[in-house]
């Protein structure tokens, strides 16, 4: 089967986000929204098929655990990532971050220090700090031409008291896929200290070079120190489903993780979300191994452009998801003045990266997850920009 994803689809009207929100959010109406991390691609066609079934029964009361989904995904999980996982693992959530909000709430107090790799995904601050907790920031290096962890500084902060270190796996915004060695060491630093990792898995099945490991599979030791949150969302373009899984080897870790989950009160899934979950993992396969080339094609694209057209930005290839983490900091301005000139000269939206904490400061966050002619309008867009500020 053949999929087109350069199929311009038009999402303006629909109450999405990424296309209709960006008044709210920019203050700008009229602009390309490459910013939030979802696609502009219709989900897989057998995705589409299990929600018009489901939604022809006609009755929609509340739901149980959908079938298929857990035996669905265990064969995904298998089959992609390498990992045998049982059912008792499994506890379904409406998002990565509301799993990690009740993990939080799970396994730390208020005042805890909780440890994030910056830059970092923004929610996660939020989480964080809205649940009475402090980020202890640690911030990766740039060594060899990749993004790095800084282990010494690792070390050095979660022994100044930290009970949960949140990894993001592969990174976002900076695109790493983390290999077993960087892992292992991570992994056996937070077992010694007894800090307990939650692993935001949900990017593990967009990986343009190497491979992704989930962090439990690494030792029983891991394993019982972890839980990983995920999500067909990113990999399916499934995020207004609401639905995710985390998954708990650990029993005594599970108990008091689906303990606070009953006291949010949440204890009933989506029912259109698990079903397009389900059909996702049994049979989106073939779709996410030509959307992958799509993604290499648009980054190839991506950085052509910006080498032979747009020289002052900076990029370090991702490794893993369609996000582009691009430095600006040749340009010479300062964040506001990155925000005005993309946002009113270019009329492109971009993720600030000031947002992603104090390393991301010039630097913005691109989402490549879109037909190769609106990424290329986008770029032409900023070149003229450029040139009418030099007075070419």
């Amino acid at each position: 089967m053949s999929y087109d994803f350069n199929r311009v689809i038009e999402r303006r009207g629909s109450g999405c986000m990424k296309w209709d929100d960006t008044e709210d959010y920019f203050g700008v109406r009229d602009v390309l929204p490459l910013w939030v991390a979802d696609m502009d691609f219709e989900a897989p066609r057998e995705v589409r098929e299990a929600l018009l079934k489901r939604a022809k029964h006609g009755i929609y009361g509340y739901g149980a655990r959908c079938p298929g989904l857990y035996e669905a995904q265990k064969e995904w999980l298998k089959r992609r990532w390498g990992w045998e996982i049982e059912d008792s693992w499994l506890t379904v959530s409406p998002g990565v971050i509301p799993a990690l909000i009740m993990a939080l709430r799970a396994f730390t107090e208020p005042g805890d220090r909780v440890a994030l790799q910056t830059p970092s995904y923004p929610p996660f601050f939020a989480a964080v700090e809205k649940n009475g907790r402090q980020v202890a920031a640690i911030p990766l290096k740039v060594e060899g031409g990749r993004y790095q962890m800084d282990f010494p500084r690792l070390e050095e902060t979660l022994d100044a008291g930290v009970k949960l270190l949140i990894l993001c796996s592969p990174h976002n915004p900076v695109g790493r896929v983390w290999e077993e060695e960087e892992l292992r060491r991570l992994g056996g630093i937070c077992c010694r200290r007894r800090v307990l990792v939650v692993s935001d898995e949900i990017h593990g099945d967009i990986i343009l070079s190497g491979r992704h490991i989930p962090f439990p599979l690494l030792s029983p030791e891991f394993a019982g120190n972890s839980l990983v949150l995920t999500s067909t969302s990113k990999t399916f373009n499934l995020a207004g489903l609401q639905v995710s899984s985390t998954i708990i080897p650990n029993p005594e870790l599970r108990r008091r993780y689906r303990h606070v989950q009953q006291g949010s009160g949440f204890s009933r899934p989506n029912i259109f979300g698990q079903a397009a979950a389900a059909a996702a993992y049994a049979h989106g396969e073939p779709w996410l191994e030509a959307l992958l080339e799509h993604f290499r094609g648009n980054l190839q694209f991506f950085l052509y452009y910006l080498r032979e057209h747009l020289p002052e930005l900076v990029v370090i290839p991702p490794e893993g998801t369609y996000l582009v983490w691009m430095d600006c900091r040749r340009l010479g301005m300062d964040d506001q003045e990155l925000r005005d000139f993309f946002l009113k000269e270019a009329g492109v939206a971009f993720n600030s990266g000031h947002t992603f904490g104090p390393e991301g400061r010039g630097f913005l966050r691109v989402n490549l997850a879109c037909p190769r002619k609106v990424l290329e309008e986008a770029l032409g867009r900023v070149q003229r920009a450029l040139r009418a500020r030099k007075g070419q």
